[in-house]
C-alpha cells in the first residue's frame, strides 16, 4: 500500500548539491521518521515519498523554492563586534538573535573585518538558493488509521 498524507513514514536518504556535493544523509545513522503532509519536511521531499511503498526508491531534484527558498542578499548584514560582548564569534559559528518581537533567529558568522569593528552575519538557510537532489529510500509506513 502506498505512503499517502497523514502516514508516519520512515526513510534512508542522502542529499546532494547541484555540484553533487553532499550535503546530508541518514547512511549509518536511524532512518528519518516523519509524518507526511504535516510540514515536518521541505515540501518537494514531502512529495518524492508520497505514492512509495516500502522498500522503493526514487531520486528527486527540488527547486530552491520547494526546499528552502531563494537566498536574499538584505538577509546578510554587517553589525557592531560590541553587540557579541567581551570577544568576537568564530567565523562558521551559528548564533541566535533574538528580535524586537521577542522571536528567535538563527544566523551564521560568515566574516569579521580586518579591523575588527564589524562581524558579517547571513540569515539566510544555509541551503537557501540551493537546487537539491535526494536519493531516497522508504523503510516503513505506520497509516494514519494505526
Amino acid at each position: 500500500m502506498p505512503a499517502v498524507s497523514g502516514d508516519t513514514v520512515t526513510v534512508h536518504y542522502t542529499g546532494t548539491l547541484a555540484d553533487g556535493t553532499q550535503f546530508d544523509s541518514s547512511e549509518g545513522r536511524e532512518p528519518l521518521l516523519f509524518t507526511l503532509g504535516a510540514g515536518d519536511v521541505i515540501p518537494g521531499f514531502d512529495e518524492a515519498v508520497t505514492g512509495l511503498e516500502p522498500g522503493e526508491k526514487t531520486t528527486v531534484t527540488i527547486p530552491s523554492d520547494e526546499a528552502y527558498g531563494p537566498r536574499y542578499d538584505e538577509a546578510v548584514q554587517e553589525v557592531p563586534i560590541d553587540a557579541f560582548g567581551e570577544g568576537a564569534p568564530d567565523i562558521g559559528a551559528v548564533i541566535t538573535v533574538i528580535a524586537d518581537d521577542s522571536s528567535r533567529m538563527a544566523a551564521s558568522v560568515v566574516a569579521i573585518s580586518d579591523d575588527l569593528m564589524t562581524v558579517t552575519v547571513d540569515f539566510n538557510h544555509p541551503l537557501a538558493g540551493e537546487e537539491l537532489t535526494f536519493e531516497i529510500e522508504l523503510v516503513e509506513i505506520v497509516p494514519a488509521s494505526a
